[in-house]
C-alpha cells in the first residue's frame, strides 16, 4: 500500500498536466490512504498540500469521465476569505492582506435530465492542528482519515458507479474546501452555483463515514427536509441500525444546501477518540462498512430516480435549543446511542470526568439533581453549573449504578 501511495503522489503532484491515461479504477482504500498520507500535512485550506489534493481529485474526476463544472471550463472553483483567527497555514500562502484561497473541485455527469443530484464531501482538514484540534501536545499532522478522507473516497466510488448507470438524473460531485473553517466552500458554492439550482433535486453529504460499528449504527440527519426521506431510507435499508434526525442544520456542508431550500441528507458513522487528533489514520477505518454505505446510497438514488422532484420542507433548528453552559465535563458523547441516558465515548485526561473516575462506556443517568435521559437533558443539566461547582454524577456501568463526585 505504501508503494501505491508514493506512486500516486508522484503522479498527481509532478505530472497533473500530463495527458497520459492513468488507471481508471482506483480502490477505495487507495484514495483514502493517499488523502490521509503524512506527506499531505493534514490538507489545511490554503496550503500547497491542499492544492495537491485538489489536483488529485481533478485527475480522478477526469479519469472517471466527469465533465468539469468549476469556473471557466475547469474542475476548480476558487474562493478567497479572511479567517476570523490567525491563519495557521504556511505564511507564504497567506496574501499580504491576510486572505486565504480555497478550492472546491467539481465534476459533472450530464444525462440531459431535468433533475440534478448533488453529492459532496469536504476534503480539507486541520493541517498540523491549531483551532479545532483536540490534541494538546503541540503541532502534529492531523491526517483526517475519517474526517473526511472517508467521505471523499465514497464520493469517488459513487461517481464511478453512477457513470452511465442510473440515468434519470444528472449528478454533480463536489469536493469542498474550507469546511473545517466554517463550511466556507459549500457556502460559496451555494451562493455561486455552477448549475441551475432550479433543477437541483437533493444533496447527499458524507462526512465521517469511515467508522461503522459492529452493530452497523448509521446516523442520517436531514430527514425532515423532504417528506419522502423516511420512507425511502427505511425501504432501501440493507440492515443498518438507523438513527434518523430531522434537522437540516448541522456542522457540515449539507447545511449550506438546506439554507438554499434544497433537501439534504448527512451520512455519519459517529465520533470517536481519534476525532480531530493526529491518530485519525487510514488503518483504522472500516472499509467494508464504507462500501456498504456507498451501496446503500446507490439504492436510495435508484429508488428516487423515476420519482418527481422532491418537495423541500423546513425543519426545526435543533441548535437553537441547545443550552449554553460555562463548564465542560470533559467527555466525548456517543451521539449514536439510542438508549436512555448519555453514553460516554471517550474521556479527556485531567478533565472533570477523568478526575472523577468516569470511563468510556459509562452511561450518565444523573447529573446533580437532574435525571439524564438523552443528550438534550444532559446538556440542560450541565448548563446549571459554573466553574468551581461540585456535583453528584450517577452512571450505569455494565448494568450497575456507580456514583461519583465531579468538580468543574
Amino acid at each position: 500500500m505504501a508503494r501505491i501511495i508514493i506512486f500516486l503522489l508522484v503522479i498527481f503532484v509532478i505530472s497533473t498536466s500530463c495527458k497520459k491515461e492513468l488507471v481508471k479504477k482506483v480502490a477505495l482504500q487507495e484514495d483514502v490512504f493517499f488523502l490521509a498520507n503524512d506527506s499531505l500535512q493534514g490538507r489545511e485550506t490554503g496550503t500547497p498540500e491542499e492544492l495537491i489534493v485538489a489536483n488529485y481529485l481533478q485527475q480522478r474526476m477526469e479519469n472517471i469521465g466527469l465533465l468539469p463544472k468549476g469556473n471557466a471550463g475547469t474542475y476548480f472553483q476558487t474562493f478567497t476569505f479572511k479567517p476570523k483567527t490567525e491563519p495557521h497555514t504556511k505564511a507564504q500562502f497567506v496574501s499580504s492582506d491576510g486572505s486565504i484561497t480555497g478550492t472546491n473541485v467539481i465534476g459533472y455527469i450530464d444525462n440531459q435530465a431535468k433533475k440534478t443530484v448533488v453529492i459532496g464531501a469536504h476534503y480539507d482538514h486541520l493541517g498540523l492542528g491549531g483551532e479545532g484540534s483536540l490534541y494538546t501536545e503541540g503541532e502534529a499532522v492531523h491526517n483526517g482519515a475519517d474526517d473526511n478522507a472517508s467521505g471523499v473516497g465514497i464520493m469517488l466510488q459513487l461517481a464511478e458507479k453512477l457513470k452511465d448507470s442510473i440515468t434519470g438524473s444528472n449528478y454533480l460531485f463536489i469536493g469542498f474546501s474550507g469546511e473545517e473553517m466554517g463550511l466556507l466552500g459549500s457556502n460559496y458554492f451555494c451562493k455561486n452555483p455552477t448549475i441551475d439550482f432550479d433543477f437541483a433535486n437533493y444533496m447527499i453529504n458524507m462526512d465521517m463515514v469511515g467508522r461503522l460499528s459492529e452493530d452497523k449504527t448509521l446516523s442520517i440527519t436531514g430527514t425532515g427536509t423532504a417528506p419522502i426521506w423516511n420512507q425511502v431510507l427505511n425501504s432501501t435499508n440493507p440492515g443498518f441500525k438507523l438513527v434518523l434526525g430531522e434537522s437540516g442544520m448541522g456542522p457540515s456542508d449539507h447545511t449550506s444546501f438546506y439554507l438554499q431550500d434544497i433537501p439534504a441528507l448527512h451520512f455519519f458513522t459517529g465520533q470517536h477518540e481519534d476525532y480531530h487528533k493526529p491518530s485519525d489514520d487510514a488503518e483504522k477505518l472500516n472499509y467494508e462498512g464504507m462500501r456498504m454505505i456507498g451501496d446503500y446510497i446507490m439504492e436510495v438514488i435508484a429508488e428516487l430516480d423515476d420519482k418527481p422532484k422532491l418537495s423541500f420542507r423546513t425543519t426545526k433548528n435543533e441548535s437553537e435549543e441547545v443550552p449554553r453552559f460555562k463548564v465542560m465535563l470533559g467527555v466525548m458523547p456517543d451521539y449514536l446511542f439510542d438508549g436512555e441516558g448519555m453514553r460516554i465515548d471517550g474521556v479527556s485526561e485531567d478533565r472533570p470526568a477523568y478526575n472523577a473516575g468516569l470511563l468510556k462506556g459509562d452511561i450518565v443517568v444523573q447529573l446533580g439533581d437532574s435525571t439524564v435521559v438523552d443528550m438534550m437533558s444532559y446538556m440542560r443539566a450541565l448548563s446549571a453549573f459554573e466553574e468551581g461547582n461540585t456535583a453528584k454524577v450517577v452512571v450505569d456501568r455494565d448494568g450497575k449504578k456507580v456514583e461519583a463526585e465531579v468538580t468543574f
